[in-house]
């Protein structure tokens, strides 16, 4: 059985998304949730979904120790970074090598780094004027948006676009492919 933590700071869509996809797995399972804000719509949807979620504040999880504690705990093998706002500190990419999964909602090395998220990412593609964006999946490392890249889709950014209209696409893409690219990484590289 493998075991997945979702780290999350929002609505928690991208997590449901997960869930969903793996409830009728007898192999994978989503462990818990674990969120660094006491008011993410995350915590309600875990509640709904049947699935632990934990809040641990930023300076609590930054730390590690006790998120960590608990991961091992829940036997967890692989964190999957679903919104989750808040830099990876080392403790957790030397706990989990290769272990940790994160979506970025443009095409990275572009649109990336600290504080490229949500509606900064959007604003900045259409203020460029780029035709295309998307979604990257990528494993982590010690800097932001940054290591393996597992999986790119695209999606046009059209003349009319507002950040919000292109969000809409990219949280398409993000439900289509974010799950199916953690288990082909869970079947295929983690065995």
């Amino acid at each position: 059985m493998n075991t997945i933590a979702i780290f999350a700071s929002g609505s928690g869509s991208n997590a449901e998304a997960i869930v969903s996809y793996f409830s009728e797995r007898p192999d994978v399972s989503v462990g818990c949730i674990l969120t660094n804000k006491a008011d993410a719509g995350v915590i309600d949807r875990a509640k709904r979904l049947g699935i632990p979620c934990y809040y641990f504040d930023n300076s609590t999880m930054r730390e590690g120790e006790k998120p960590l504690a608990l991961l091992r705990e829940l036997g967890v093998e692989l964190i999957v970074l679903a919104g989750y706002l808040c830099l990876i500190t080392p403790v957790y990419i030397e706990a989990f090598p290769q272990r940790i999964i994160n979506i970025h909602p443009a095409l990275l090395p572009r649109f990336g780094g600290k504080g490229m998220y949500g509606v900064h990412v959007h604003r900045a593609v259409i203020a460029q004027g780029e035709s295309l964006s998307g979604i990257t999946i990528h494993l982590v490392d010690e800097l932001y948006d940054h290591g393996r890249h597992l999986l790119q889709a695209t999606c046009p950014v059209h003349a009319h676009d507002t950040p919000e209209t292109l969000a809409e696409r990219i949280h398409h893409l993000e439900h289509r492919f974010f799950a199916p690219t953690i288990d082909h990484y869970l079947q295929n590289e983690l065995r």
